[in-house]
């Protein structure tokens, strides 16, 4: 077994491409360091994500740079409410003039999938992702097929207080490792990006950086990132804090949340922390790497209740409550 000096060193050698990968996103996308942060931990940890915000800030234009900077297939696809699963997932096709039935696979095979406003679409369609980005499997045509590896659903979506929109399935939520939102610049990010953007026919294209074996080798560095046994149990405390309020010390909260985070919750959290220390080039997880990643995993995880909505507490003061109550190892 490696020593934590060991892995360090494959980490600042191995992982050195994906601070070259931030530069590139940086030089595309201005500001929105949260949201290139996010993208990479979700890389890094296998992670499905869902970002949320308002149209036009550079949500989806952040995907595409990330999916054409590493090289792999890419395919995007806007959802909207007359969209079928096998707009997502293929058909089968008939050639008459052979007379045999061939499958024609549809832009889910891919190693990135951008599934823009992906709550414009209807239920059917949004439950169409379920098997695939749990199981990296669909179903299609009477067998099964396996997705290309890396696979990773990045998805955006309007606040769902916007027209023609349509609240995602908790069990299909709760496939996203993390949910990002997406806020509106600074003034001074305002202007570079007029600066950068707002010329006839600008495209800013990133340049090839790595290629998806580069990130499956990455991955399986990931799980010698050690997590300590206090660093465990400050996951579980954080986790079942939203499950058992009261026991935390959160008494004022029990009737404020219906549902609180999953046991996937856990799992995710554990995966992201590692990612967070890998980016910062160290070979072990440390309570703020939890504590950094902890609202993107969370907030997507609990549902609150019609009184909390009543009172005007959000999910956010909930996590943030917690964050500051829950004993730090």
């Amino acid at each position: 077994m490696e020593t934590i000096e060991q892995v360090t060193a494959r980490i600042e050698q191995e992982g050195a491409f994906l601070q070259e990968l931030r530069r590139e996103m940086e030089s595309v996308i201005v500001g929105q360091e949260e949201l290139v942060e996010a993208l990479l931990i979700a890389l890094l940890a296998d992670g499905h994500l869902l970002l949320e915000g308002l149209p036009g800030l550079a949500k989806s234009l952040a995907v595409e740079t990330l999916a054409r900077a590493l090289g792999g297939t890419f395919r995007r696809i806007q959802f909207t409410p007359d969209l079928l699963p096998s707009d997502l997932l293929g058909t089968h096709v008939f050639h008459p003039d052979s007379g045999e039935w061939t499958v024609r696979e549809g832009p889910v095979f891919s190693n990135f999938l951008l599934a823009d406003e992906i709550n414009r679409a209807p239920a059917k369609v949004q439950s169409a992702l379920l098997e695939a980005m749990q199981e990296r499997q669909v179903s299609l045509a009477g067998d099964t097929r396996v997705l290309p590896n890396p696979f990773l659903v990045l998805a955006t979506q309007n606040p769902v207080e916007l027209e023609g929109t349509y609240a995602l399935p908790e069990a299909q939520v709760d496939r996203f490792m993390l949910k990002v939102l997406v806020h509106h610049p600074s003034r001074e990010e305002e202007a570079m990006i007029i600066d950068r953007m707002a010329h006839s026919g600008s495209s800013l294209k990133p340049k090839v950086i790595a290629q998806p074996e580069q990130i499956l080798a990455v991955r399986s560095l990931l799980d010698q990132v050690l997590l300590s046994g206090a660093a465990r149990q400050y996951i579980i405390d954080l986790v079942f804090a939203t499950r058992e309020p009261a026991a935390a010390g959160l008494a004022d909260f029990e009737p404020l949340i219906l549902y609180g985070a999953s046991p996937r919750a856990s799992l995710s959290l554990t995966q992201a922390s590692r990612a967070h220390a890998f980016l910062r080039g160290r070979a072990f997880v440390m309570p703020e790497d939890i504590k950094a990643v902890a609202p993107e995993v969370l907030r997507h995880r609990i549902v609150t209740t019609y009184e909390a909505e009543a009172e005007g507490v959000s999910v956010e003061d909930i996590m943030a409550t917690v964050l500051d109550t829950v004993p730090v190892p």
